[in-house]
């Protein structure tokens, strides 16, 4: 019988499980003895919440009673940007794992207050509480007065004719589907060519040439164009010419030249007859 070395190394021991799965993930587990967090699977599983809902859970979790978790500190904390902190705020707070409330402190403040629920629904555990007063939740942040809208400056109304001119609304309507003759950027859809043709009627309300018009909007066009009813729109309002003045009265003819039937003399007036010497000199004569 063979004797066995005794100088031999001993097999290594296999740190994986000796019931390894065929495919997928492989758990290496140790146990913890201090510096933990007990997390359900309906959290750490959840299949509604995203990704960072469910670690900012996690972490939230496992803070100590008082910690601020404002939005502020979380950025601070993490990489993620202040809107994806936001958003994964308001999933556990629509899944039950948090409540924020306002409250308003006797110094007139506003402070947001923020409960962490590890299991939604269930009832909490009954926690003895230590002789001395257990510290409040800190504040997260004071509630400021959300900053005032900036009015929207009342965007101008397009240019329209005084008088309706159904050949004016063709000519118009004609120049701004050709524009795209002109340039290929300035293809319009037929809701803004709806839109744009009264205020083009309007500038050949007022005499614009129509060659005049359409030299108007298709020139200097910007590099980067993006929105051409936008452009046209602008264009149409504000070199919008004026009309033009009204023309002066023809001045009156004088009466055409008569030959007096008294004294042959000639004189105007608008029908023949007598002259005004010859019209005196009758009526002053003495009846016959």
């Amino acid at each position: 019988m063979a004797l066995k070395n005794p100088s031999a190394p001993s097999p290594a021991v296999s740190r994986v499980p000796a019931m390894t799965p065929p495919s997928g993930v492989i758990h290496v587990n140790s146990r913890h003895t201090s510096h933990f967090t007990v997390v359900g699977n309906h959290l750490a599983q959840h299949r509604e919440l995203s990704l960072v809902a469910i670690g900012l859970a996690l972490h939230i979790q496992s803070l100590p009673a008082g910690a601020r978790i404002g939005i502020k500190c979380l950025t601070a904390r993490f990489p993620e940007s202040e809107a994806r902190i936001a958003s994964a705020l308001r999933e556990l707070e629509a899944a039950g794992y948090l409540k924020r409330t306002r409250e308003r402190l006797p110094s007139g403040r506003v402070v947001t207050r923020t409960v962490s629920y590890n299991q939604p629904g269930a009832a909490p555990c009954p926690v003895a509480r230590p002789a001395q007063r257990a510290p409040r939740p800190e504040r997260e942040h004071e509630a400021k007065p959300p900053p005032k809208p900036r009015p929207k400056p009342e965007r101008t109304p397009l240019p329209a004719p005084r008088r309706p001119d159904p050949a004016g609304a063709r000519t118009a309507h004609r120049i701004l589907v050709e524009l795209r003759r002109d340039d290929p950027r300035l293809l319009l859809s037929e809701a803004d060519v709806a839109r744009l043709t009264p205020a083009v009627s309007a500038w050949l309300e007022r005499a614009a040439p129509p060659d005049a018009v359409r030299r108007t909007l298709t020139a200097d066009l910007p590099p980067g164009l993006r929105s051409p009813a936008a452009l046209l729109a602008h264009r149409l309002t504000a070199s919008l010419p004026p009309p033009l003045p009204a023309a002066a009265p023809a001045p009156a003819r004088p009466d055409p030249l008569q030959t007096c039937d008294g004294c042959e003399r000639a004189f105007r007036a608008p029908q023949p007859g007598l002259c005004r010497d010859c019209r005196s000199a009758r009526a002053e004569a003495p009846p016959p």
